[in-house]
């Protein structure tokens, strides 16, 4: 393996790394005494450490080691964690990504930053501790060069507890207790008790079940990750749980056990352990050890599931070719339907067996790419409280549903729109600490991100416990910067939707944050460009809400397949409500050109696709053809009229700004079973076409079901 190979690996595990750093600060903030998250987040900054000094990246390394210094002084009770330290912690791990960041792309970080931080950071640490510099030999490919040679500072003993359970794998992989207890002991002093409770009687034994667990006891001068180290290629085959003992070897008096199942082994040496094993568990052990694959069932491995990494170049080919299988399986439906088969016939058995695998196979490739927005939602952790330094408000971030998967070239480019909205959600949102008490109010107010899918979608939730939307002076801003008339009549959705217009702000001076005009409209277009759209309400007092709506795969979708004029065409299902055959009764001209439908008491405006996308219509009867009711942001509720809905199929998404150009109204394209590119409409721009005439009547609820024609 090259060493850019190797390099590129480690970039690849920081990223886990900084996750987890993240996450186990924000569990750390919740609860300041769990040592298990303490343990966890010194555990990811000793793992980065440690990399980057056989990369040679000092500047990452000295920072690193300040931070997990301070880190371990927590771990060992001498300092006690409080808000300003835990703020401290917060921009620590921030640093230490943008350091990652910096070193992976080979460029000079933030040196003003950096400096102030780690100068907050050794203002907790002594004078021992200052003097205390860490170096790191970098990694050489020659084998033949003279090994690295680090002089370590000489830390008094601690005592941990462990738990270890292995499963009937660890066995079946040929791994051996008996050597990971060798190992421990050549760490210190070793105290094993071999627990026997789970033995069966001799007539119900199975060699192949794993049944014995240990509780040990080692006093070593080393740090908790060497004893990971031991473990390290068998920690996703057994139960392993490392404990800080809260007492020192000296304080701690020999442990004693009544139990009558269990049998102790002590002070070992560090070696002899198997002589000193009682004879029943050196027999115990030898007969687990099964000579085959581990019986599947209960007696898995209960850790974390074995991954591979993959280039993500390689997953995309892969997705390109189920594309083509799923359009190749359409072209053998249509040349089955010409020859008019009956509709028993075997040949169509199969043909639907087919497309049951064809659509699995895209599904189990489109889950490959598919990502847990998690990573997405810890970014805006750090926004938020950037935002909050910058602003002088107090805000915690709060989330829900960060497992939920979404493809990940959508999570990619949500990174940026989502960050605009987190930031405004605090600038404009959120009310002072001062005014929040004022109102009864918490003096921190509550960011809350969420995500679910929803009818095939993936729906994600900007939520803040801030004033509302103040339509007052939204309107009159609109007014100010001439985007309305001062006498427009606009109902509170129309206001709402005043802030994604170009060019406007509510903002009353520039600052870092907020006020150029660029803002909310970037938003809008960057959530249509992947095929979504985004909403507000807000209720005075209360809050404001921002959803984005977005499709689950940017590579397949479910559509209905349409006729517009004499073009066939594709519209996607997630968009439509329900399809309407339209009853003359309930269709009414609004003037010259306008025509609208009644919908259970309430009235929606018909667009017709044909002319808007400058087809010839194929009738101007209202009321010919199909109604589809679909919810739009611009609009609300509209219906657009088709000639007709001829099959409902998954069919394949094709670019058409990067093969031939952007067309009003059409979002993509996709190719036929007969070998014809047909266009997928987007509904959105569709009505946008329409010279609409103003909302008279109150929209009507959508209904959730989807009616047929």
């Amino acid at each position: 393996m090259s060493r850019n190979s190797i390099r590129d690996t480690f970039f690849e595990e920081c990223e886990e790394l900084l996750e987890a750093l993240v996450e186990g600060l924000s569990a750390m903030e919740e609860n300041t005494g769990d040592m298990e998250v303490v343990n966890a987040v010194f555990r990811a900054v000793h793992s980065i450490k440690g990399g980057a000094g056989a990369f040679g990246l000092d500047r990452l390394v000295a920072f690193a080691h300040a931070f997990e210094t301070v880190m371990d002084k927590v771990r060992s009770h001498d300092l006690e964690v409080d808000e300003a330290l835990m703020r401290l912690f917060h921009r620590s791990g921030d640093q230490l990504a943008d350091l990652v960041e910096a070193a992976r792309d080979e460029r000079e970080p933030d040196s003003e930053t950096e400096s102030t931080i780690l100068k907050e950071l050794e203002a907790y640490l002594g004078e021992s501790d200052k003097q205390d510099d860490f170096s790191f030999d970098a990694l050489s490919l020659d084998f033949e060069a003279a090994p690295m040679s680090i002089e370590p500072a000489e830390p008094a003993l601690r005592r941990f507890e462990l738990r270890f359970r292995p499963t009937a794998a660890l066995y079946a992989n040929g791994h051996e207790p008996l050597l990971l207890f060798d190992a421990l002991a050549e760490l210190g002093t070793l105290e094993v008790t071999a627990d026997l409770s789970e033995l069966p009687e001799f007539d119900a034994f199975d060699p192949n079940d794993a049944v014995l667990s240990w509780q040990l006891t080692l006093d070593t001068a080393e740090d908790e990750m060497v004893l990971h180290e031991v473990f390290e290629f068998v920690e996703s085959l057994c139960d392993l749980d490392i404990r800080v003992s809260g007492q020192s070897p000296e304080q701690q008096p020999e442990p004693e056990v009544e139990d009558s199942t269990a049998e102790t082994v002590t002070s070992l040496a560090p070696s002899g352990i198997e002589a000193a094993l009682p004879q029943t568990t050196q027999d115990t052990v030898e007969d687990a050890r099964p000579a085959t694959a581990p019986v599947q069932g209960a007696n898995e491995p209960r850790g974390p599931r074995p991954t591979l990494r993959v280039d993500l170049d390689r997953v995309d080919r892969l997705i390109n070719t189920v594309g083509e299988l799923i359009i190749n399986q359409a072209m053998i439906s249509q040349r089955i339907e010409e020859l008019e088969l009956p509709a028993v016939s075997h040949l169509t058995n199969e043909l639907e067996a087919y497309k049951l695998l064809a659509r699995d196979i895209q599904e189990g490739v489109m889950a490959i790419r598919a990502q847990p927005v998690k990573p997405l939602f810890q970014r805006m952790s750090r926004i938020v409280r950037e935002a909050s330094e910058a602003t002088g408000k107090k805000a915690k971030l709060v989330t829900e549903g960060d497992s939920t998967e979404v493809d990940k070239t959508v999570i990619e480019r949500l990174a940026d729109p989502l960050t605009h909205m987190v930031r405004n959600a605090v600038d404009h949102g959120l009310e002072s600490p001062d005014r929040r008490t004022e109102i009864g109010k918490e003096p921190a107010g509550t960011i809350r991100l969420s995500a679910s899918h929803r009818s095939g979608s993936v729906f994600i939730e900007i939520i803040d416990d801030g004033a509302g939307l103040d339509r007052k002076r939204i309107f009159e801003k609109a007014v100010e910067k001439g985007l309305i008339a001062p006498d427009a009549e606009l109902s509170d959705q129309d206001i709402d939707n005043l802030l994604f217009l170009p060019g406007f702000s509510t903002a009353s001076a520039v600052s870092n944050l907020s006020g150029r005009g660029v803002g909310m409209d970037v938003v809008r277009n960057a959530v249509a460009a992947l095929g979504g759209r985004v909403s507000i309400s807000s209720l005075p007092g209360a809050g404001t809400t921002f959803t984005i709506v977005l499709p689950l795969t940017l590579a397949v979708m479910d559509g209905f397949v349409i006729s517009v004029s004499d073009q066939t065409m594709v519209i996607p299902i997630s968009s439509i409500i329900e399809t309407i055959r339209p009853n003359r009764r309930d269709l009414h001209q609004i003037g010259t050109d306008g025509r609208v439908i009644a919908v259970r008491g309430a009235y929606v405006p018909i667009v017709d696709v044909a002319g808007n996308l400058g087809l010839a219509s194929s009738s101007n009867d209202i009321g010919g053809g199909v109604l589809l009711l679909v919810g739009t942001e611009a609009q609300g509720l509209a219906a657009l009229r088709v000639d007709a809905i001829h099959d409902q199929r998954q069919v394949v998404i094709k670019s058409l700004e990067s093969n031939y150009g952007a067309i009003p109204g059409v979002s993509a394209a996709t190719i036929l079973g007969d070998g014809k590119i047909a266009l997928i409409l987007d509904p959105d721009e569709v009505v946008k076409l329409h010279p609409a005439a103003p909302v008279l009547f109150t929209t009507p609820q959508p209904r959730t079901e989807l009616r047929h024609a």
